[in-house]
């Protein structure tokens, strides 16, 4: 079974993290993969920088710049990641956009994951109709699981779209903006979350952009399976580097 569904079959609230891959250091990626697992993180996304990050807010576009300066690509991301499997049992996902994995080669990179232990993707801006015509064949030939975005915007029919075509979670956004550390969620955050947990779809959701410490993961996590933090991690890995991991998750839970 694809590890992220043995994952989500635990009695237990999901806590993800998103890094971008090749941040602070070049050579960081392993390492900071290795150490989120230690200290009892239990999915990492793992994201790959593009020059032209949309959805993302400004701590992400600026570590997503800085991992490209470095020298991070595609290719070397999966050189990296190359033994990753010898040392990491959970579930890694690789976020991003659309046209690094095409200039790669649809096929090429989703065999490449397989290869390395990849066990889902994260591809904001690929349609989920172009996905189920042209890439979800690929997907499933190579053990990848697929995760799409919901919002607050998102109407209930292409909610049940995409909960009928998943097999993993669904990424629950919180809000209509770009990621970015919140203080906490308001009344519309809360009305959301009852809204899509009353809908009681088939594949559990994980909540995503807004979560930054202890507080909005209880909140975030209070109708869905686990929460995603992104932002706020990269802040911290900035400002005390990856010797600070483990205090990071710490003040999580």
């Amino acid at each position: 079974m694809n590890r992220i569904k043995q994952k989500l079959q635990e009695d237990k609230k999901i806590l993800s993290i998103y890094f971008s891959a090749g941040y602070p250091n070049l050579d960081d990626t392993v390492q900071i993969i290795q150490d989120l697992e230690k200290n009892g993180v239990d999915l990492i996304e793992i994201g790959l920088p593009f020059s032209d990050p949309l959805a993302d807010g400004p701590t992400i576009q600026t570590s997503s710049t800085a991992a490209l300066k470095n020298g991070m690509n595609t290719a070397l991301l999966f050189e990296q990641l190359k033994d990753i499997r010898k040392s990491v049992s959970i579930p890694l996902i690789v976020m991003g956009y659309f046209n690094p994995v095409l200039q790669y080669g649809v096929e090429e990179f989703c065999a490449k994951c397989e290869q390395v232990g990849i066990d889902g993707l994260i591809l904001p801006d690929l349609p989920l109709d172009v996905y189920k015509e042209e890439y979800e064949a690929i997907f499933k030939k190579h053990g990848l699981l697929n995760v799409f975005l919901i919002t607050p915007q998102t109407s209930e029919e292409r909610i049940r779209a995409i909960d009928d075509t998943s097999e993993g979670f669904i990424y629950m956004v919180s809000s209509a903006s770009t990621t970015g550390a919140k203080q906490g969620f308001g009344t519309e955050q809360s009305t959301y979350f009852d809204r899509i947990a009353n809908m009681q779809l088939k594949n559990p959701q994980i909540v995503g952009f807004g979560i930054s410490n202890a507080e909005t993961f209880r909140q975030a996590t209070q109708k869905a399976k686990g929460a995603i933090i992104g932002s706020a991690f990269i802040k911290h890995l900035t400002k005390n580097g990856i010797e600070g991991i483990s205090d990071f998750v710490k003040q999580i839970r």
